[in-house]
């Protein structure tokens, strides 16, 4: 048995009181005192400060960056300028997704990507098996990671940084926050405006207690992580997609640029485009869905999803209570003809159906800032 690793704001969480527990190989805050309910609310209210320095961080470099990320992953980089992002999966050569991931441009040949903590060996394995000896994958392991999440997030960080002023959702710019040299992104996993704020190892912790500093601020945990992007309908890694299944049954074909699309400028050209492109001609025999669920009970990851006669047609990969609903919700596969909006199904929980009814994604509103 290994020991975990820590993030640089380990002692911050121990001192704040967290629960902590193993995740992706790191000892992480799953809630603090107030508990995930309250970390929740405090999130879609105010501004909830996440520890995500578990995630992996490169750059990918050089002159044949651009050719060879477009070679890996469906992405059209001369659309993407300087300060931009963009959401983005990688798939294999069987047809399924590696990861999914977050991708930058810095420059015009350099290119910052943000992938999943439990994905980072492997993540890194696919991309240097692909990436031509012109092109550099350097890991930012000397640098933490952390999300401002919430409405006053921006007024937070304002306080710190004006420049922040300038920024959109999915675009980014280095940024000075008090003192601190930070690469700061308009992004997020909760489904609110916020930011993601890559930060030195070494000064990790004097930019959390800047942000403590204010009111609005509070350490929020992995539970209340995932129940904010359940709400916000955003699959989690390893659960609503992994190497088994096709973006095109994970709902994922809009993260495709339309240039690399069937028909366009680009058609094609990255790993696994032909699968891809099959299952969205000839349809694919599951789809993601939403649920809500009556009652006020959670179901869990792994229930079956059986249809008016009793037949397993699906299963739940993510589920829990949402706070913003006060309300169970749920998010799994189902034969594609009953992934269609209002269609009545059940979880067996225990051996009971518990009735459940195919819902709208996301469950709540986005409130990203576009400008």
């Amino acid at each position: 048995m290994t020991d975990l690793l820590q993030t640089p704001f380990h002692a911050m969480h121990v001192e704040a009181g967290a629960k902590m527990v193993p995740f992706a190989g790191y000892d992480m805050p799953v809630q603090y005192p107030d508990g995930i309910k309250t970390e929740h609310l405090h999130t879609r209210e105010q501004a909830g400060l996440f520890d995500v320095s578990h995630m992996g961080q490169a750059l990918i470099k050089g002159e044949s960056a651009k050719s060879d990320l477009e070679s890996i992953l469906p992405l059209d980089l001369d659309t993407l300028q300087p300060g931009h992002q963009v959401y983005t999966f990688m798939p294999n050569t069987q047809g399924g997704i590696v990861d999914d991931l977050i991708v930058t441009c810095w420059d015009e040949n350099t290119y910052f990507v943000v992938f999943n903590a439990a994905c980072k060996e492997k993540d890194v394995a696919h991309f240097t098996g692909l990436l031509s000896s012109s092109t550099e994958l350097e890991l930012l392991d000397d640098r933490a990671l952390v999300a401002l999440q919430g409405p006053k997030a921006v007024e937070v960080l304002r306080a710190l940084a004006p420049e922040c002023d300038s920024l959109v959702f999915m675009t980014g710019k280095h940024l000075s926050i008090d003192g601190i040299e930070c690469y700061v992104t308009r992004s997020g996993y909760t489904g609110e405006d916020g930011f993601e704020i890559s930060v030195p190892a070494d000064q990790a912790e004097a930019l959390a207690k800047s942000l403590l500093a204010s009111p609005s601020v509070k350490w929020i945990g992995l539970g209340a992580r995932d129940s904010l992007r359940l709400e916000a309908g955003l699959c989690l890694y390893g659960h609503d997609m992994d190497d088994e299944r096709s973006p095109a049954e994970a709902a994922l074909g809009w993260a495709v640029a339309k240039s690399r699309r069937v028909g366009g400028e680009k058609e094609g050209g990255f790993v696994g485009a032909d699968l891809l492109f099959a299952k969205q001609r000839d349809g694919v025999a599951e789809m993601r869905a939403g649920f809500l669920i009556d009652g006020k009970a959670p179901v869990r990851e792994g229930a079956d999803i059986v249809d008016e006669d009793g037949e397993v047609i699906g299963r739940v990969t993510s589920g829990g209570f949402a706070p913003s609903l006060n309300a169970p919700i749920a998010m799994g596969y189902v034969s594609a003809p009953y992934a269609i909006i209002g269609t009545k199904v059940a979880a067996l929980v225990r051996g009971k159906p518990r009735p459940m009814t195919v819902a709208k994604m996301p469950f709540v509103p986005q409130r990203y800032f576009r400008g």
